[in-house]
C-alpha cells in the first residue's frame, strides 16, 4: 500500500499526544538547562488535551490537527504552543480536500508545515532550534519521495534524529537560551528534540495503516 485514508484518523493524533506526554518530564529536563524548563509540561498540557477532544469522534487527520492547533495556539503558554500550532494549522490545510495520505500529499503537509514555522519566526539550520530537525527532515523526505512513500518516511526519520543529535553541538543563537552564548553548548535543544518526537511518531503511524 502506498497510501492511507484520510478519514478517521484521529487516532494518529491520540498518538501523537501519547508520545509527548510520555516525555513530558525529559523534554523539560532538557529545557531546564538552557531554557524556562516548561517545554515538555506545556507540550504535554496541549496535546493530551487536544487527544480528550478528538478521542472516540470520527474525524479526519486534517480536522484532527487543527483541534490541535486550536489547543496548542490559544490554551498553552511559551513561545512553541502558538509556533507548533500554525505548523499544525498550516499541515491541515494542506490536507483538506483529500481523500488519501500519499507520499506528495504528505510533502506537501510538511512543506506547509514548515513555511508556517517560518512565517513566524527567523531561525534557520544551525540556530538550536526545533528548524535544525524539520529542515531537514522534510528535505530527505522530499529527496526519496521516489523511492516509495514508505522508504522517503524511513529518510525523514533519520534526517529528524540526526538533525536533533545535531543540536548537542550547536551554540543557540535565538530565544531565551541565545543569552548563555557558549554555555549553551552540550545540551540538545528541547524543540528539536520534540519536533524528531512529532515527525518520528507520525511516521510510525502512517507506516503501521500502510501495512
Amino acid at each position: 500500500m502506498t497510501a492511507i485514508q484520510t478519514a478517521n484518523q484521529a487516532s494518529i493524533v491520540e498518538e501523537l499526544a501519547e508520545v509527548i506526554v510520555a516525555n513530558k518530564a525529559y523534554l523539560s529536563e532538557i529545557d531546564g538547562k538552557i531554557g524556562d524548563g516548561d517545554h515538555g509540561i506545556n507540550m504535554a498540557k496541549g496535546f493530551g488535551r487536544a487527544a480528550e477532544r478528538i478521542h472516540g469522534k470520527e474525524m479526519t487527520l486534517d480536522a484532527a490537527l487543527l483541534v490541535l492547533s486550536d489547543v496548542l495556539m490559544s490554551e498553552i503558554g511559551g513561545s512553541m504552543g502558538p509556533l507548533y500550532g500554525l505548523m499544525f494549522e498550516d499541515m491541515a490545510g494542506a490536507l483538506a480536500g483529500r481523500d488519501t495520505l500519499d507520499a506528495a500529499a504528505f510533502s506537501a503537509m510538511l512543506n506547509a508545515g514548515l513555511e508556517g514555522v517560518r512565517g513566524v519566526g527567523s531561525a534557520e539550520v544551525g540556530d538550536k532550534t526545533l528548524m535544525d530537525t524539520l529542515v531537514p527532515a522534510v528535505g530527505a523526505f522530499d529527496a526519496a519521495q521516489d523511492q516509495g512513500f514508505a522508504a522517503a518516511l524511513q529518510a525523514m526519520v533519520a534526517a529528524a534524529e540526526a538533525g536533533r543529535d545535531s543540536t548537542l553541538d550547536l551554540v543557540a543563537r535565538i530565544g531565551r537560551a541565545s543569552r548563555l552564548g557558549e554555555r549553551s553548548r552540550g545540551v540538545l535543544d528541547a524543540g528539536a528534540t520534540s519536533c524528531c518526537l512529532i515527525l518520528t511518531t507520525l511516521a510510525g503511524s502512517i507506516q503501521r495503516r500502510m501495512a
